[in-house]
């Protein structure tokens, strides 16, 4: 009973730090994403600029899915229109570029941890509790 009460404590207070955590990423790119840059540089691509996108996606997913496990297909939508708005604030600052590529960089990593997620809902060598179970959805 102690034990089980323990238990529920620690669940709750992760539960609150995931997402505590998933909200503090969104501000922070959000404030990096619409910084202004003295000496911004605008080559035609820039593999370093869509790795940085991707990254940042793929965090806030895996932190979106591990704060929302039973809504992961709302936090996904939610990351690509978050990207998309973030590239339309940028095209209206002035001094950032908005570009749809930035919007696949976001899509691509966001996708990555998506399917590491699923690879990993389908092989992980215990079974799913009753209430896990709803994760399991797109």
């Amino acid at each position: 009973m102690v034990i089980e009460i323990i238990f529920n404590i620690v669940i709750y207070l992760m539960k609150i730090i995931l997402k505590t955590l998933f909200s503090v990423a969104l501000a922070a790119i959000t404030v990096l994403a619409l910084l202004p840059i003295e000496m911004l540089t605008a080559p035609v691509f820039n593999w370093w600029d869509k790795a940085q996108h991707a990254l940042a996606f793929a965090v806030l997913g895996a932190l979106g899915f591990a704060a929302f496990p039973s809504r992961p297909g709302r936090v996904a939508l939610g990351l690509v229109l978050y990207g998309i708005a973030i590239e339309l604030a940028q095209l209206a600052v002035g001094w950032r570029f908005g570009e749809w590529e930035d919007v696949v960089a976001d899509t691509a990593g966001l996708a990555l941890v998506w399917l590491l997620r699923r690879l990993w809902l389908l092989w992980r060598p215990w079974p799913l509790a009753v209430e896990d179970r709803s994760s399991m959805r797109l």
